[in-house]
């Protein structure tokens, strides 16, 4: 058996762990301490990418097809990019490489100037100064739900045992990833994200088999199933809204979505 090799998909990903209590109201996707990520954020950025062309061509290549992005993956961005300008200005972690959107608009098929590909690539950017802990072996548990969801995706055979996967996928590159959720996950634990009820769970991939199917994540807020449940409405707190790509400094209260 030969099970697919796993994709990075960042250097590392930041853990996240919702406080005590729950917040909503209507028109706001997910807050990240006393700071609102708006639906209307969200929005912007999907109309963008739904109206957006593609990466042009070469001379006598057929055209690109437009690049599809759920609308979870949309607030994930914009939930991480918040916390990991947080975390870096706290910890004093500084990006060991610059931001660069051309390359992540070119990698993602994007039109130029797009919002998504700017965030993108402010995000790659912070997370690259993140320190990762030590190789972390995974459990009897973590690597039988590892084979799980290859097989889920279609990359791991049903036949195929987790003793008998274990022995290709247990590597390097997984244990990294797995220190990178445990060791990102506890370094941010007392930051209050909180995702609106539709979005749970809400996860970033650390790894994955392809690009649709994660195979580490780390969860993003609170556990859930994507139910909407009746919970008190909070007071107005500052929103994030969309910019024109621009690289800001975070301020207090605000972000760029």
């Amino acid at each position: 058996m030969r099970a697919r090799r796993l994709v990075a998909v960042a250097s590392v990903a930041v853990g996240l762990v919702a406080l005590a209590g729950c917040r909503t109201e209507p028109g706001v996707a997910a807050y990240v301490g006393d700071v609102r990520i708006t639906e209307t954020a969200v929005d912007a950025i999907v109309q963008e990418l739904a109206t957006a062309s593609p990466a042009p061509q070469a001379p006598g290549e057929p055209p690109a097809e437009r690049p599809e992005f759920r609308r979870p993956q949309i607030v994930s961005t914009l939930v991480l990019h918040e916390v990991c300008q947080r975390v870096s200005a706290d910890k004093g972690y500084r990006a060991q490489t610059p931001p660069e959107p051309e390359q992540v608009r070119q990698a993602l098929g994007l039109a130029p100037g797009s919002v998504f590909a700017q965030r993108q690539a402010e995000l790659n950017s912070c997370l690259s100064g993140l320190p990762v802990g030590s190789p972390v072996a995974p459990t009897q548990e973590e690597m039988t739900d590892l084979v799980e969801a290859g097989k889920t995706a279609g990359v791991i055979p049903a036949e195929v045992t987790v003793e008998q996967a274990a022995g290709q996928l247990d590597g390097d590159q997984l244990r990294r990833a797995l220190a990178a959720k445990k060791s990102l996950g506890d370094a941010v634990g007392d930051y209050d994200v909180t995702v609106n009820p539709r979005y749970r769970p809400l996860e970033f991939p650390v790894l994955s088999f392809n690009s649709d199917a994660p195979a580490v994540s780390v969860l993003l807020g609170e556990e859930g199933t994507g139910a909407v449940t009746d919970v008190s409405t909070p007071d107005p707190l500052p929103s994030v809204e969309p910019t024109d790509g621009e690289q800001v400094e975070p301020q207090p209260g605000t972000v760029d979505g």
